[in-house]
């Protein structure tokens, strides 16, 4: 008998703990919401303050984004560069979280700057270049001419989709490659579907996201960076590690461009194969052993140099913009994992360890991006892709939060 009572009493132990856990659990995720609610207001008003000296810094040059500061110096980049978009993304964005009419004449005065790309074919990368700025100033003000900018761009886009393999060309190197951050453009093709009723922008895009999602992941889950393939048989002539540390490691931007691609991909469809995809790959990054406590990935999760090697503040902000909103679409207890992930996530970057004081790097929000490490390129240094993420996530945030 006194066995019997025993276990019941361990059961019951274990049950009341279990229970108080959970609470600690929930408790300590209201705490974090909590926090970074109160640091909103700041967490913009510095942004704001930072990019006014950005915008000090580039007077005098002509058509000239801002990409990174390195070595003490502003590296700039022109029109047709992959990244040209961010900036004036980035100061829609300030324009968003401040209303200040500052931030939209500066931000059309950007984006005004890309509008000789609207019909650039050189790569896939034309979504991030027409999407974040022309697509944001659509979004947040409707000028004249942007919705035609968007559609020469998305039937600029569609000229690189190889129909015998179904997917979108990334690069004009290799055969036929296909890069995981090409589901970041396929958000412009289906905006233009619905906004021309062209229905080939939308077969494009959801034939290129399925077949991504048949092709391009492992079996644990993670996806590869770059495939390239036989468009005559479809066949896979390799798979290469590109910015990662190897062929079959997750490069953590990639990773990230992954749950962001096939996130979005279900918000426009509906479709839910997507989100599958998209959670697999959001337990996989959540749940990597080697995934810092701040939620912060280094470059590479399986990177050989392990916990020497960089963290990556771009991989994070992009996972965490996609997690507040993937949070939305996934079942409890899933999205609150998400939605706490992401906020542990802002809550690192927000802090002194990842977000650069007023006044200083080269007037970039977030430190410690990676773009390249087996390259050689662009090791520990600010990017405007990780400050755009940033931003575009701490809006999520604030949205989610008034609702």
């Amino acid at each position: 008998m006194r066995k019997i009572l025993l276990v019941c009493a361990m059961a019951t132990a274990r049950l009341v703990w279990g229970q108080v856990s959970d609470t600690a659990k929930d408790d300590a995720a209201a705490d974090r919401d909590k926090a970074l609610r109160a640091q909103l207001p700041g967490l913009f008003r510095d942004a704001a303050e930072q990019y006014r000296g950005m915008l000090k810094q580039l007077e005098g040059t002509q058509d000239a984004f801002p990409r990174r500061w390195e070595k003490g110096s502003l590296v700039t980049i022109g029109p047709k560069e992959w990244t040209s978009g961010f900036f004036p993304g980035s100061l829609w964005l300030l324009y968003e979280a401040t209303r200040e009419e500052t931030w939209k004449r500066e931000a059309m005065r950007y984006t005004a700057m890309l509008e000789s790309v609207r019909h650039y074919t050189g790569n896939h990368d034309i979504g991030f270049m027409l999407y974040c700025s022309f697509g944001n100033g659509l979004r947040l003000a409707n000028p004249d001419g942007y919705r035609e900018v968007l559609l020469d761009g998305a039937a600029a886009l569609c000229k690189r989709y190889v129909p015998s393999l179904g997917m979108i060309r990334s690069w004009d190197s290799y055969k036929n490659p296909v890069i995981i951050d090409n589901m970041m453009n396929l958000e412009l093709l289906m905006w233009a579907a619905k906004q021309s009723g062209e229905p080939r922008f939308r077969e494009i895009a959801v034939s290129h996201a399925d077949q991504t999602n048949r092709r391009h992941f492992r079996p644990d889950g993670s996806a590869y960076h770059i495939v390239d393939y036989n468009p005559a048989t479809g066949k896979i002539f390799g798979y290469y590690a590109g910015q990662g540390a190897s062929a079959d490691g997750p490069w953590a931007r990639g990773q990230s461009w992954g749950l962001y691609g096939f996130t979005l991909m279900f918000r426009e469809t509906g479709t839910p194969a997507y989100l599958t995809r998209a959670v697999s790959l959001a337990d996989f990054l959540i749940g990597h052993r080697n995934l810092p406590a701040d939620a912060i990935p280094y470059w590479d999760y399986e990177a050989a140099g392990i916990p020497n090697e960089p963290r990556d503040a771009s991989a994070a902000a992009i996972m965490a913009s996609a997690l507040l909103e993937l949070a939305t679409f996934a079942e409890a207890p899933k999205a609150v994992r998400y939605r706490d992930t992401a906020v542990r996530q802002l809550l690192a970057l927000s802090s002194p360890a990842y977000r650069a004081p007023v006044g200083e790097n080269g007037h970039f929000l977030l430190m410690h991006g990676v773009g390249h490490l087996p390259g050689n390129k662009e090791i520990d240094v600010p990017l405007n892709y990780a400050d755009y993420y940033y931003l575009e996530a701490l809006l999520r945030f604030r949205r989610l939060q008034n609702n």
